[in-house]
């Protein structure tokens, strides 16, 4: 069947669980871009094996939302089923050092409750706002830690068979930005391992962290760093040696605060968002020698010529 035809299988499937043309800017961080076709909110069992039914029998396109912190919509949107989650998915239970949290956890949320049960390990994490199952598929990471030091298993669903199971470390290939987690996969939660640690001396850490982002990352609409780090090298230090801090198109700029950081204007374009990517990467590379490669989600910008 065609995308529009999968669509509309899809929602009469999904019933009153699904809502038509919702705007996807608002779930970003970016705060820019166009429609989805169909979004659904995940709160529990019922609403997995939902989902995993219409995606198996209709094959409509899917794309895992999150908190948006990573992720960047065309004008065009998205012909498809955009999928959040919720309710029983946002649950965080600690057990001596085993920590296990649901996929729509936020990374900072993670941070501080874990630092106030005296364990340590993920006190990084309250400076990305990103949530624990994009963190997973991201191995999302900072401040010289990531998702792959402490993490023992997610459970992932993939919604194109319906196949639900527990995948531990090894085999989710955690690299740099990267996990053998697939487009049609949903991680649905996570089971971390931390080390006993010492609450004031964690949350004196979270609060030395929170402390450098607000000195030296920008706020406003973006989705944290656009470029992954190359090898020795970092993203930033080359776009400010290229000389295109504050370098803008249309209504995306590249930040004057940080320049691995770029900005949407209120009621901006995630169509010039891109193009500024492309247009920073073509000059980099042709004024420092290297090529950098995006670490955001792109989605929907295939028909840009």
């Amino acid at each position: 069947m065609t995308a529009t035809e999968a669509v509309e299988a899809a929602a009469r499937l999904l019933g009153t669980k699904a809502k038509s043309d919702v705007p996807v800017g608002p779930l970003t961080t970016y705060r820019v871009g166009g429609r989805a076709s169909l979004l659904v909110e995940i709160n529990d069992e019922e609403d997995v094996a939902a989902v995993a039914q219409a995606v198996t029998a209709t094959g409509v396109p899917t794309l895992l939302i999150g908190r948006g912190s990573n992720l960047l919509v065309a004008d065009a949107g998205f012909p498809g089923l955009a999928i959040t989650l919720g309710g029983v998915f946002a649950d965080l239970e600690i057990a001596d050092v085993t920590v296990h949290a649901g996929a729509a956890v936020s990374l900072p949320v993670l941070a501080r409750r874990t630092a106030a049960a005296a364990l340590t390990g993920l006190e990084w994490a309250v400076g990305v706002p990103g949530s624990v199952g994009g963190a997973v598929r991201m191995n999302a990471g900072g401040h010289g830690s990531d998702i792959s030091g402490t993490v023992v298993s997610a459970r992932v669903v993939d919604l194109a068979t319906g196949d639900d199971r527990e995948i531990a470390k090894d085999a989710l290939a955690l690299g740099y930005r990267s996990s053998s987690v697939k487009s049609h996969d949903v991680v649905l939660g996570a089971t971390f391992g931390l080390a006993p640690g010492d609450r004031a001396a964690s949350e004196a850490e979270i609060a030395d962290i929170v402390r450098w982002r607000r000195e030296n990352q920008p706020g406003g609409s973006n989705a944290g760093s656009v470029f992954t780090n190359p090898p020795g090298d970092s993203a930033g230090r080359l776009i400010d040696a290229a000389g295109l801090k504050g370098h803008r198109v249309g209504s995306a700029h590249v930040s004057p605060k940080h320049a691995n950081f770029f900005q949407a204007d209120e009621g901006g374009s995630a169509d010039d968002v891109v193009a500024l990517i492309e247009e920073v990467q073509q000059l980099v590379e042709e004024r420092m020698g290297v090529r950098l490669e995006p670490e955001l989600r792109l989605v929907g910008f295939e028909s840009r010529p």
